[in-house]
């Protein structure tokens, strides 16, 4: 049971974890792109969802099939890698995908990048709130890079939906590069020390910021040949 101390704490990791895409979508407002509030709306909820099967595919790995025990040498790595960033970045594949079939309309590699990026931040506020009150002791860096972390990688894994329809090989690789990207940044994260920690958050915001340039790009050009 959280006390009135755990709530403000949790509250604060929410607040601090929602910032980034407060100012995506001011920023999206400002700029007038063509990314409508209800789908911003949507893939947030979209993605703070894709939580919970990344949840359920966890627990299997962990209790039902014992795959990926923290054991041995190959141990760690398989949990970082496949049980918890593979997990995760499928996940949101899925939801994304259901997400892009029902509205078939609007689509595009530039949306569908945009969308997966709203939906990394919407699972990165869920996050960091469990991960807060079940590991309060580096909750605070996480809750400052894991959202452009899952933003970096949601945009990998909403464009990656497209481009499969177009280049399967290709679209693999991209989703496999967010589940790369997740994979490093969660490594850094384990190994002690402040180098590590340094190294876990360039990684988070080097990606974010190479997604966010895209982003701007690819909407701008969908804006201008709209206005057109």
């Amino acid at each position: 049971m959280l006390t009135m101390g755990g709530i403000g704490v949790l509250f604060t990791l929410l607040l601090i974890s929602s910032i980034t895409a407060i100012a995506v979508f001011i920023w999206f407002r400002l700029a007038r792109f063509p990314f409508s509030l209800i789908r911003f709306s949507v893939a947030l909820l979209v993605g703070a969802a894709s939580c919970f099967p990344a949840l359920f595919f966890q627990y299997l790995l962990a209790v039902r099939t014992g795959i990926f025990p923290m054991a041995g040498r190959w141990g760690p790595v398989a949990e970082i890698f496949i049980r918890i960033a593979f997990t995760e970045e499928l996940s949101r594949f899925l939801l994304l995908s259901v997400m892009f079939f029902i509205i078939r309309r609007h689509n595009s590699l530039t949306m569908e990048g945009a969308t997966g990026l709203i939906a990394g931040l919407g699972f990165a506020i869920l996050e960091s709130a469990v991960l807060g009150a079940s590991s309060p002791h580096n909750s605070l860096l996480r809750a400052f890079t894991t959202a452009p972390l899952h933003g970096a990688c949601g945009f990998r894994v909403g464009s990656s939906i497209e481009t499969i329809r177009e280049n399967p090989a290709r679209g693999i690789l991209r989703f496999l590069s967010a589940v790369v990207i997740h994979g490093v940044y969660n490594f850094m994260l384990r190994i002690p020390g402040t180098l590590p920690s340094i190294a876990a958050v360039f990684i988070a915001l080097s990606a974010f910021v190479t997604a966010i340039l895209a982003v701007r790009n690819g909407l701008l050009s969908l804006h201008h040949s709209q206005a057109q």
